[in-house]
């Protein structure tokens, strides 16, 4: 875990964990070791925020502890349900389809080769790197 590397199937790695506005500008930005699951720190993230009407996430932020926070938060979780739940959500469908604006910001974020390829081995120093081209992503 040293450098905010941690060791998954792919090898070594990290993970940003991030929420953006419907814009696709980022407005919470979270480093963790590669071996961190997305669950895990989605609370610490949203808790940046004031709630939310929705709240759009991918397959990886599926679980009842999750989806029970937000729903006392007030927040309608649209996260599709994981193929071997045994209880199977519904969800908004249409609203689902707006997950592509997270996937265009984590795009734009990899336009920059530094942040893309990780030439920062230092936690600080790539977290530096990210937020340089966040603020950007805000600015254009």
């Amino acid at each position: 875990m040293a450098h905010g590397i941690g060791v998954t199937k792919g090898g070594r790695n990290t993970k940003l964990h991030a929420v953006c506005d419907e814009k696709g500008r980022p407005l919470v930005l979270m480093l963790t070791p590669g071996n961190v699951h997305d669950c895990k720190v989605a609370e610490a993230c949203l808790t940046a925020l004031p709630p939310t009407s929705h709240l759009v996430a991918d397959k990886g932020y599926d679980s009842q502890k999750l989806r029970e926070w937000l729903e006392d938060r007030g927040t309608a979780p649209v996260i599709p349900p994981r193929s071997n739940r045994k209880v199977q959500y519904a969800y908004d469908k249409t609203i689902y389809r707006e997950r592509n604006v997270i996937e265009r910001m984590f795009c734009r974020l990899k336009d920059w080769r530094r942040i893309a390829t990780r030439f920062e081995r230092n936690i600080i120093n790539f977290m530096a790197a990210i937020v340089l081209a966040a603020a950007v992503i805000w600015w254009l």
